[in-house]
């Protein structure tokens, strides 16, 4: 987790490097590069772990799961998307609407070709992505010293490498819903669904809100 985690921070890190050297004006741009750096990071954080284990994928996450799993991915994503409509209204009635997710929104709303990229890299890559990190790496890990410990916890880092903003505590409901699919079902997967789900339905509500 260690090493994993060192790599996400440093790609992270040179990725919001690149994303603040294009011009502000250019949120499309900043918004498709934004979801390749989110999605690309976790990559690589996940790979940079797995080289280190030398083990099998399994311990991982990486199984196979029936359709049953599928299925509740789907149906989980769905419920976790309109859950966190009501966390986000909450947040916003406290404290204000400080969403970061403004380039999002821009690339989402610019055209059919650009909403599919969005969906591509949004949906896709960043799904998979966080998910091979945060729930395959460190909800792994943490969940060795217990079931709070790994579901809780986890989520917690998960939703503070958000900002704190009004994407801490969606964060937070998502990687509490994933962690313990991943408990339960011993794969990513499922959480993988639940993520391309949510965060593809995000985006083509961005569409109609850009």
């Amino acid at each position: 987790m260690a090493v994993g985690g060192l790599v996400y921070a440093v790609t992270l890190a040179l990725g919001i490097w690149w994303i603040d050297s294009i011009p502000a004006d250019r949120g499309q741009l900043r918004g498709h590069i934004g979801y390749f750096v989110s999605g690309a990071t976790g990559v690589l954080a996940f790979a940079a772990a797995v080289a280190v284990r030398i083990r099998a994928l399994a311990p991982f996450g990486i199984r196979k799961i029936t359709w049953k799993w599928a299925v509740a991915g789907v149906v989980a994503g769905a419920g976790v998307y309109w859950l966190n409509q009501f966390v986000a209204l909450g947040y916003i009635a406290i404290f204000g609407n400080d969403t970061p997710q403004g380039d999002y929104q821009t690339a989402a709303g610019a055209g059919v070709l650009s909403l599919l990229v969005t969906l591509v890299l949004g949906g896709g890559l960043t799904g998979l992505g966080e998910e091979l990190f945060f729930r395959g790496v460190v909800a792994n890990t943490l969940l060795k010293h217990g079931v709070w410990v790994g579901v809780i916890l986890s989520a917690l880092i998960f939703a503070l490498v958000h900002g704190l903003n009004v994407i801490l505590p969606i964060a937070f409901v998502l990687g509490v819903v994933n962690a313990v699919l991943l408990r339960r079902s011993a794969s990513v997967w499922p959480g993988v669904i639940v993520h391309v789900v949510y965060n593809s339905v995000s985006n083509i509500g961005f569409m109609f809100t850009a």
